[in-house]
């Protein structure tokens, strides 16, 4: 595939697509007016794939979702920020189904075309009266310039937005992906504190959408972490309500691995940022693993290494401790060999068949300085290998998630 054939874009965000609107607004669930309340609707009905969390502790609104999920058709998505609606019991799947349900009769459309989505601290009722008055003023607001205020109000302890568009020509039609995402702190999603709404004008088959769904966040949300938790709350959807009008892309279709990897790209972009934003990181560091006896447990062993709490403040005292990442590639349960493990920063070899190499230690802490650097591993045990995405670990993480 040509590369020209892509082109990220610069807004638009979810209302990219044709026929997305969006809005956010203040309702008072976060002090000092801030957007917490977001809307994102397809002006026609839209098939829909969604992927939730793997923790057995699941939200309201992920419970509620996910009974909609079977249906796979959806007009909106309605999502509050400052609250996560969990560990609320049956009050909060009624708040949940009340968010729906208020949403879809200012739509005109079903409860059952509504999703909903929550985010913020666990074991708090919803301030139903306000979030309410929040929909009504969400509807009177969406735009198709709304993309951005959509995007803000999602935010927790994220900093800044996180949102990606492109087009992508297929045969004679231009289709548009856009998406947005939230997430900084409970970032080690298992589907993925991240929720992503993507929206696409593509004409594509339910099969198609869950599928391709499925494989692209395999190989971007859940190949992030940043400190290896998984939330209560993760959600990723993706509505497809086919105004580009074009032949319909199933697992049939010549061109069905153009769309799979535009959409790639978007939710990569989405990823890192939320990655890149993560509660007080000040190092990206992504980890290569090859050599495996197989993916998945050149898997095993990435996972070992970006979660290590020893590796992350080793890289956030930009203190090349290769000792902590072999101390992790054994302990990872993985088949590895010590005396045939090699061990690179950046590519500057460090270790050697198991043993240190003479590099000098001043050029490899120049290399732990940079904001982003990598790690790659080799095991020399097969073909096995994966890609994964980490961060340091920093006294500000630890100041942000004290309670305070």
């Amino acid at each position: 595939m040509k590369e020209e054939s892509i082109e990220f874009i610069k807004s638009g965000g979810v209302t990219a697509p044709r026929g997305f609107l969006a809005a956010g607004v203040s309702c008072g669930i976060k002090p000092r007016k801030q957007n917490d309340l977001a809307l994102v609707v397809s002006q026609q009905l839209a098939d829909v794939a969604a992927v939730f969390t793997q923790n057995r502790v699941k939200a309201a609104p992920v419970l509620v979702s996910m009974k909609r999920a079977a249906k796979g058709k959806a007009r909106a998505v309605v999502i509050n920020s400052g609250n996560a609606n969990a560990c609320t019991g049956q009050k909060g799947i009624e708040d949940a189904e009340q968010m729906a349900a208020v949403t879809a009769s200012l739509l005109g459309c079903s409860p059952d075309e509504v999703y909903v989505c929550s985010t913020g601290r666990i074991g708090v009722f919803l301030p139903m009266k306000k979030i309410v008055k929040g929909i009504e003023k969400a509807c009177k607001a969406l735009d198709v310039e709304g993309y951005r205020d959509a995007a803000e109000a999602i935010m927790t302890t994220d900093t800044v937005p996180k949102q990606a568009a492109l087009k992508v020509k297929i045969e004679d039609k231009e289709i548009f992906i856009g998406g947005m995402a939230k997430g900084a702190g409970m970032i080690s999603p298992n589907l993925a504190t991240t929720l992503g709404v993507i929206t696409t004008d593509a004409l594509l088959s339910p099969e198609y959408l869950n599928w391709v769904l499925r494989c692209c966040v395999q190989e971007t949300f859940n190949r992030i972490s940043v400190d290896g938790e998984t939330s209560t709350n993760d959600t990723i959807l993706l509505f497809s309500n086919g105004m580009a009008k074009n032949t319909i892309i199933s697992s049939e279709n010549p061109h069905k691995g153009i769309f799979k990897n535009a959409l790639r790209l978007v939710m990569d972009r989405l990823a890192r940022a939320v990655l890149e934003d993560g509660e007080g990181v000040t190092k990206v560091v992504e980890i290569l693993v090859q050599g495996a006896v197989s993916d998945k447990e050149a898997e095993v062993v990435a996972r070992a290494v970006g979660n290590s709490l020893l590796v992350k403040c080793s890289w956030n005292g930009e203190d090349p401790n290769w000792g902590r990442i072999l101390c992790a590639i054994g302990y990872s349960g993985a088949d590895v060999d010590q005396s045939k493990i090699d061990l690179f920063y950046s590519g500057t070899q460090v270790v050697s068949s198991g043993v240190k190499t003479e590099v000098k230690i001043n050029r490899l802490k120049k290399i732990v300085k940079m904001p982003m650097f990598s790690i790659l591993i080799d095991l020399h045990k097969g073909e096995g290998q994966y890609r994964f995405l980490s961060t340091d670990l920093s006294e500000r993480y630890v100041r942000i998630n004290k309670g305070e």
